[in-house]
C-alpha cells in the first residue's frame, strides 16, 4: 500500500475556484466515507481549510487512486472534473509525506510560518479517527506531522516569518500601521464562533478594541465566546453576544467586523454594508469637498449637500432611472450597472449624452453651461483651424504629437469608516464591497495578493532542513515497519521448526532426562537465532532505504513463507497499535 494525496490550494487555484470547491461539514464526512468505500483506498483523511482542500489516502494502485480521488473531490465539491483537474496537484509516497510535513510547519501557508494549521491538522485526524477512516499509516503520518510542526516552531524562528491569518488580515486593514494603535478604542463585530472567529475575537481584544460583539447562528456558542473574552486575564474588553438577526443593526455601530462562518451564501451583502456606512461616508465626502455637511433631508430624500448614493433622475434624461434600478439584474455596485435595460433605451440614453445633456436638458446655442454639463461641438467657429490641420495632414501624412495629455485628477476617496475582514471560504462578504467609498474590505483573495511578495525569513531554510530530515526518518521507519511482519513470520516459522525437531527427539530418546532435553533445546534455538540474526538485521536496514520494499517479497520467496501468516502478523500489530494509540 502507498500514500497518495490529491488536492488544490491557494498556490494552485484561484480563490474563485477554491470558493466553489469548499466543503461543508456534512460533505467532508460523506467524502471520507465514499473514499474508503472506493476500491483503490483502504484509509482516508481530509485536510480542509480556508485555502486548501487535500484528500489523503492509502492506495494499492497509483493511477486508479488518482482517478478515483479526483473524481470524488469533483463530485462532492460540485465543481466539474474537467474544470477542477487543471488546478489539482498529486503527491505520492515520500513526496506526499514531504508535502504534509511542509504544510504542518507553515511553509505552504498563505502567511508563511503561521501556526494555526497545526490545529486544523489535529482536527482532520480526529475526524478521520471518529469515522474510522484512518488506519495505521494515516494515524502515524498525521501524528508525526504534528510533532514535526511543533519541532519547527520550537527550534527555529519560523514564527517571525509570518503570523496567523487573522493577524495578517488585521495588518492589511491597518495598511501596515501598528495594529494596537489602529484598533485602540474601536468597536468590533465578530460574525461566527468557530476556531477562526474565536482567534479573531481574542486577537482584537488583545489589540485593545473597546468592545467585541459576537454573532452566531447558535446563540449559546456566541455567549460562551463572549464570556471567555470577558474573563480573560490579559484583556479588559467589554464583550456581549447577539443573534445573527442583529448583525445589520450591529454593523451600523461597528468600526471593524470580522466574518468567518460556514455559510454557503453571503452573510453581508453589498447593500447591507452600504446602508451601514452610508451616513458616515457621506459626511466624509462633504469634508473632502471642504463643505460643512448639511444633514437636512431635501425633497428628493438626499441630505442637503451630501452626495447622492443612488443614480436619481437627471433633467431631460429619457430614462426613468429610479424605475430601472428596480429591474431584475440592475446593480449600481458592479460592472452590471446597465444590466436589465432594453437596447433601445440604451441607444436613446447614449444619444442624449452625445448631445451634451449630461446633468441637464439640451441647451440652445449661447446658453450658459451649468457645471457638470457637456456642450455639443460646433465646427463653424473653428473652420479655419480645421482647414489648416487638413493641409498639414495632406503634407506630413499625420499630425505630430506636440504634448502629452494632461493627467486626469481623480477626486480623493475619504478615509475608511468601516473595516471588514472576511476569512471565510466560500466568502461571507460580497466582493462588490471593495467598490464602496468609506469601506475597506480585506478577504482571502486580497490576502493572497498581499502575501505573494512577503519576504521570507532566514529561519525558513532551517525549517526546510528539518522537514527533509523528518521525511527521511519517517520513510525509513515506514519501510522498516513494512518488512517487520515478514521477519516476525520467518522467526515464527523457525521456532515451529525447532519445536518440531525437539518433539521428534523426545520420540527417539524417550529416556532423555529434563536437564539434557533443556540443554539440547537451548542449543538448537541459539543456532537458529545466530543463523537468522544477520539476515534479518540486514534486511531491515536494506528495507529502510529508498527502493527497499522488494526485500520483504524476496524474504517471503526465499523461505517459502505463507502470505496469510504474514498478513495475520500485520493485522495483530495494527490491532495492538490501535489499542495503545493515545489522543491526537
Amino acid at each position: 500500500m502507498s500514500l497518495l494525496v490529491v488536492g488544490l490550494s491557494h498556490r494552485s487555484a484561484p480563490v474563485s475556484v477554491l470558493e466553489r470547491a469548499s466543503l461543508n461539514a456534512d460533505a467532508q464526512v460523506k467524502l471520507l466515507q465514499d473514499t474508503v468505500a472506493a476500491e483503490p483506498a483502504t484509509e482516508a483523511a481530509l485536510l480542509a481549510t480556508c485555502n486548501r482542500i487535500e484528500l489523503y489516502a492509502d492506495v494499492d494502485k497509483f493511477h486508479a487512486g488518482v482517478a478515483e480521488l479526483s473524481t470524488l473531490l469533483a463530485q462532492h465539491s460540485g465543481v466539474g472534473l474537467e474544470e477542477l483537474t487543471p488546478y489539482l496537484y498529486v503527491h505520492y509516497e515520500d513526496r506526499a509525506v514531504h508535502h504534509l510535513f511542509s504544510v504542518a510547519c507553515g511553509l505552504d501557508s498563505m502567511v508563511v510560518g503561521e501556526g494555526q494549521i497545526l490545529g486544523q491538522i489535529k482536527d482532520s485526524l480526529a475526524r478521520a479517527q471518529d469515522l474510522h477512516s484512518a488506519g495505521r499509516l494515516l494515524n502515524d503520518l498525521f501524528q508525526q506531522a504534528l510533532r514535526v510542526g511543533k519541532r519547527a516552531h520550537s527550534e527555529t524562528g519560523i514564527d517571525r516569518a509570518g503570523q496567523s491569518l487573522v493577524t495578517f488580515g488585521l495588518e492589511q486593514l491597518a495598511q501596515g500601521g501598528d495594529i494596537q494603535e489602529w484598533a485602540r478604542g474601536k468597536k468590533a463585530l465578530v460574525i461566527g464562533a468557530g476556531s477562526m472567529s474565536s482567534l479573531a475575537a481574542a486577537t482584537l481584544a488583545r489589540a485593545g478594541v473597546a468592545e467585541v460583539v459576537v454573532a452566531n447562528r447558535t446563540f449559546d456558542r456566541a455567549e460562551r465566546l463572549a464570556q471567555i473574552l470577558m474573563e480573560g486575564d490579559d484583556t479588559d474588553v467589554a464583550a456581549r453576544a447577539v443573534p445573527m438577526e442583529s448583525v445589520p443593526a450591529e454593523l451600523t455601530r461597528a468600526d471593524v467586523a470580522v466574518s468567518c462562518t460556514g455559510a454557503t451564501g453571503l452573510v453581508l451583502t453589498a447593500e447591507a454594508v452600504a446602508a451601514a456606512a452610508e451616513g458616515r461616508t457621506a459626511v466624509l465626502w462633504a469634508e473632502v469637498d471642504g463643505e460643512e455637511p448639511d444633514r437636512t433631508p431635501g425633497p428628493d430624500g438626499q441630505r442637503g449637500n451630501l452626495p447622492a448614493t443612488s443614480l436619481g433622475n437627471e433633467d431631460g434624461c429619457p430614462l426613468d432611472l429610479p424605475s430601472v434600478q428596480n429591474t431584475a439584474g440592475f446593480s449600481v455596485l458592479g460592472e452590471a450597472a446597465v444590466a436589465g435595460m432594453a437596447a433601445a433605451d440604451l441607444e436613446q440614453h447614449a444619444a442624449w449624452v452625445d448631445n451634451g445633456t449630461v446633468g441637464g436638458a439640451q441647451r440652445t446655442a449661447g446658453a450658459t453651461a451649468r457645471p457638470g454639463t457637456i456642450d455639443p461641438l460646433d465646427p463653424a467657429p473653428d473652420a479655419d483651424a480645421i482647414a489648416a490641420l487638413a493641409a498639414t495632414v495632406a503634407t506630413l501624412g499625420r499630425i505630430p504629437e506636440r504634448r502629452r495629455p494632461e493627467p486626469v485628477e481623480e477626486p480623493p476617496r475619504p478615509q475608511p469608516v468601516l473595516f471588514l475582514l472576511d476569512l471565510a471560504m466560500p466568502r461571507d462578504i460580497d466582493a462588490a464591497v471593495h467598490r464602496l467609498a468609506g469601506v475597506r474590505l480585506v478577504d482571502i483573495e486580497s490576502l493572497a495578493e498581499a502575501s505573494a511578495g512577503a519576504p521570507m525569513a532566514a529561519d525558513v531554510d532551517q525549517v526546510r532542513r528539518i522537514v527533509s530530515d523528518e521525511v527521511a526518518a519517517f520513510g525509513a521507519a515506514l519501510r522498516a515497519a513494512h518488512i517487520t511482519p515478514t521477519v516476525v513470520a520467518l522467526r515464527t516459522m523457525a521456532a515451529d521448526v525447532v519445536a518440531g525437531e525437539i518433539a521428534r527427539l523426545d520420540g527417539r530418546l524417550p529416556g532423555l532426562d529434563d536437564k539434557h532435553r533443556a540443554e539440547i533445546t537451548q542449543t538448537v534455538r541459539r543456532v537458529v537465532d545466530k543463523l537468522l540474526h544477520a539476515p534479518t538485521v540486514r534486511v531491515k536496514q536494506l528495507a529502510a532505504e529508498p527502493g527497499g520494499a522488494g526485500y520483504a517479497d524476496a524474504l517471503r520467496t526465499l523461505f517459502d513463507l505463507d502470505p496469510e501468516t504474514v498478513a495475520a502478523v500485520s493485522r495483530a500489530e495494527d490491532s495492538t497499535t490501535e489499542k495503545n494509540r493515545g489522543p491526537a
